[in-house]
């Protein structure tokens, strides 16, 4: 999945595939993750937030999505 770049301290890069809804996340500090049944509504509220760190916390980590790692 093509990922695009973010400035945020905690998010790397971001990717989207919103035929499956899979919201794809690199991390600064290592590891990429691919979060499940994401809306894409929420991913275009990621890609617009002031801080993508704190969108990523209360939207999408604390909403618990299931994920796993992929790299």
């Amino acid at each position: 999945m093509k990922r695009q770049p973010v400035y945020s301290s905690n998010l790397a890069s971001v990717g989207y595939d919103p035929e499956n809804e899979i919201l794809e996340i690199e991390f600064n500090h290592g590891g990429v993750y691919q979060y499940y049944s994401v809306p894409e509504s929420v991913y275009h509220g990621l890609m617009g937030a002031g801080s993508h760190g704190q969108y990523f916390d209360r939207n999408i980590k604390k909403a618990g999505y299931r994920y796993r790692q992929v790299g």
